[in-house]
């Protein structure tokens, strides 16, 4: 889901200073835990359930990890901070609905992806549905985030307002002081699901992208040994069944 040019600068910039180094995966296995990085405000992917996180990506890790024969020990933080955290080595992979971008991937290293999605527009008035009739509206983002760089590239809109959480950015929406959303497609759905009477209207997909776990860059066998292990869930059957509790669809990319 996410994305800003400047995180990987910051990143790459944050690593020349800190010179730190990701523990390898024989580092890891010998441990016996992965310390992952989240979110944690971002439903139905990362988010807490009273005191518990949950959600896909979290039941998805659960998953994963236990093919690699690890436990996971999870941090949550904001989302512009998890990057950066990955190159301080704070911890050893993030997975947080990160879009697989040519920038991102100047600064760290992406596992296969684990779903495809992009960037739904979201209105009150059923009228804004695409991006042309974003013309002269206001639109709320989520910064460090793919769709804000994406709603940016619409150049006909009016105002960009970004906040931290896509929480905020909703309720802006629903407090009626934007005119659209942009989110993931599937966090959308999920709300109007939950929002019946809300008033809130789907409106088409802006872009799509595909989705990915990170590890810090240049650690490849941990990546390698995470994607390993999504592939093998994949094939027994538990991300179908995973997919289908939380979307009612596989959302593995094609």
């Amino acid at each position: 889901m996410k994305l800003l040019k400047t995180l990987a600068c910051t990143a790459l910039a944050l690593f020349t200073v800190f010179s730190a180094h990701a523990r390898p995966l024989d580092e890891v296995k010998k441990s016996g835990t992965l310390i992952v990085a989240t979110e944690g405000q971002f439903a139905p992917f990362n988010y807490f359930n009273g005191t518990t996180l949950t959600g896909f990506e979290v039941e998805l890790a659960e998953l994963v990890a236990k093919k690699m024969g690890l436990k996971i020990q999870w941090k949550t933080l904001g989302f512009d901070a998890l990057l950066t955290g990955l190159r301080q080595d704070r911890w050893d992979l993030v997975i947080a609905s990160h879009g697989i971008t040519d920038e991102r991937a100047k600064a760290v290293t992406f596992t296969a992806p684990h779903y495809c999605s992009g960037g739904m527009i979201i209105a009150m008035d059923p009228a804004i549905r695409t991006a042309k009739d974003l013309a002269g509206k206001v639109v709320a983002v989520q910064t460090g985030t793919s769709y804000l760089e994406n709603v940016q590239k619409v150049a006909s809109i009016k105002e960009m307002k970004n906040f931290p959480t896509d929480v905020d950015a909703r309720s802006a929406l629903n407090s009626r002081r934007v005119d659209a959303w942009v989110t993931d497609r599937f966090v959308a759905k999920a709300v109007v699901d939950k929002n019946p009477n809300a008033g809130f209207k789907l409106g088409d997909m802006l872009f799509i992208e595909r989705i990915a776990a990170a590890v810090a860059k240049g650690n490849q066998p941990l990546a390698d040994a995470w994607s390993k292990g999504l592939s093998e869930i994949m094939a027994d059957g538990s991300y179908t069944a995973l997919s289908k509790k939380y979307f009612n669809e596989d959302v593995r990319c094609h």
